[in-house]
């Protein structure tokens, strides 16, 4: 038997490939899609199947791609009217030597959501896993915001009846495979578990634990963050995303080529850390490291512009760009040759932006009143405690609400540690804000430095 789970970190996003006989079926593909044909040709199988699970919102399915390479059928809910593959219906079974996928239609996240049940007829009818996509998570159920607030109830009721009555009754021994992991965006409290069990879901999930009724109030009021890249990404799932074929290969940049981008309003995007961000950087850059680019970059960045990397060195600048691509930009167009230190060189314009320790927000906090600005999410907020008298804007809604901030008083970011609080920042001073300063360390300073925390 042949199972292999994929990881896709940024993404957090899990895809699996199952197979025996010499047939293998892969679940809810990544881009990037040579991994599941590189693990096939090692166990001597052949990709006949490919499953998604539902229309996914927050990565670029591999669909498509996969199926080109090893000319596999696609198969998906029948409640959505895609523009390619086959739909499937609850009990359509496929085998895979002594392997067998039963679909299991499961609503709530989309209407046309499946869930996939593993049987080995060698061991009996006994369920062995079952791919719960983005219905259940360890620790955490999918969010059922994407059809609006007139709509929350309904699929709030839909997810919760999906689980208990499709997936639980699988059994306690019941394997469960979901879609994503820790730090998805289609959870807001997935555990750090790569697997988990029905059983281990009744009794520890807390969502679950409440009873039906309690979780579908709470949903009611629930309005979890959604980057505009999701529109983008559910159009692409539903209609078939375009077929670049391969990552994108970047171009080395000179100066004066970077400067002609920019008059045609290129997407520069600085991958450095928040210090050597605020030293300096080229005007009109989005501060934005390495780790985060898969939560903010679909909040700034368009799909048409083409998008330059900023760096110091240009070291593996491919995980990077496999980020992108994972989120469907095709239009990563290339990095500056020589990094950073090249455009210090040639005279050219030089952006800078305030950062400052804790203790020197602390002292102008107590001497003036400055504008200070929370960009971490509410959830964190909450949990954690705010400075006093900091108004929030969750980062990625920055470009959105840029007029609740004012441009005559100096403006200080902060955020957990002081990455996020750099993007937005840089947010601020892209649109011409003057006085913007970032707080290094930020909360997590501001609590080891033992200063008062507001609940």
């Amino acid at each position: 038997m042949l199972f292999e789970r994929v990881f896709s970190e940024g993404l957090a996003h899990n895809s699996y490939i199952v197979g025996d006989a010499g047939k293998a079926a892969v679940i809810d593909p990544r881009r990037d899609c040579d991994i599941y044909t590189g693990i096939a040709a090692r166990n001597a199988c052949t990709i006949t199947h490919i499953f998604e699970t539902h229309r996914n919102e927050d990565y670029c399915i591999g669909s498509l791609p996969l199926a080109h390479l090893c000319n596999a059928e696609i198969f998906h809910g029948s409640a959505m009217d895609f523009a390619y593959g086959n739909a499937v219906r609850d009990g359509d079974t496929f085998t895979f030597g002594s392997l067998s996928l039963q679909v299991l239609e499961t609503p709530g996240h989309t209407e046309e959501s499946i869930s996939l049940v593993l049987r080995d007829r060698n061991s009996g009818e006994a369920p062995y896993l079952v791919f719960s996509g983005d219905t259940v998570f360890a620790g955490d159920i999918a969010r059922t915001d994407f059809f609006g607030d007139a709509r929350k109830e309904e699929m709030a009721k839909k997810i919760h009846d999906s689980i208990l009555e499709k997936i639980f009754p699988l059994g306690d021994g019941t394997i469960l495979c979901p879609a994503h992991g820790a730090g998805s965006a289609c959870g807001s409290e997935i555990a750090d578990h790569p697997f988990t069990t029905v059983g281990y879901e009744k009794a520890t999930n807390p969502l679950i634990r409440m009873g039906r009724d309690a979780f579908v109030s709470l949903r009611r009021t629930e309005s979890p963050y959604l980057p505009p890249y999701f529109r983008t990404m559910e159009r692409y799932n539903r209609d078939g995303a375009p077929q670049p074929g391969t990552l994108p290969l970047l171009c080395p940049l000179t100066v004066p080529e970077l400067e002609r981008l920019q008059k045609d309003g290129c997407q520069i995007l600085d991958i450095r850390d928040p210090a050597g961000f605020a030293c300096g950087h080229i005007p009109g850059s989005i501060s934005l490291w390495r780790g985060g680019i898969s939560s903010f970059a679909g909040w700034v960045l368009t799909y048409g512009d083409p998008v330059v990397l900023i760096d110091d060195y240009n070291q593996n600048l491919k995980q990077v760009t496999l980020q992108l691509f994972r989120m469907g930009y095709d239009n990563i167009y290339g990095y500056l040759a020589g990094g950073i230190g090249a455009w210090f060189k040639s005279a050219g314009e030089i952006g800078t932006m305030g950062a400052c320790s804790v203790r020197e927000l602390k002292e102008q906090l107590d001497n003036s009143t400055p504008f200070l600005l929370d960009v971490r999410d509410i959830r964190n907020r909450r949990a954690r405690g705010h400075i006093r008298n900091s108004h929030h804007i969750y980062a990625g809604e920055l470009p959105l609400r840029l007029g609740e901030i004012p441009a005559d008083k100096p403006v200080f970011v902060y955020c957990d540690a002081g990455y996020k609080g750099s993007f937005a920042a840089s947010i601020l001073v892209q649109n011409h804000y003057r006085r913007v300063t970032n707080v290094l360390g930020g909360m997590t300073a501001w609590k080891q430095a033992g200063f008062p925390i507001d609940p």
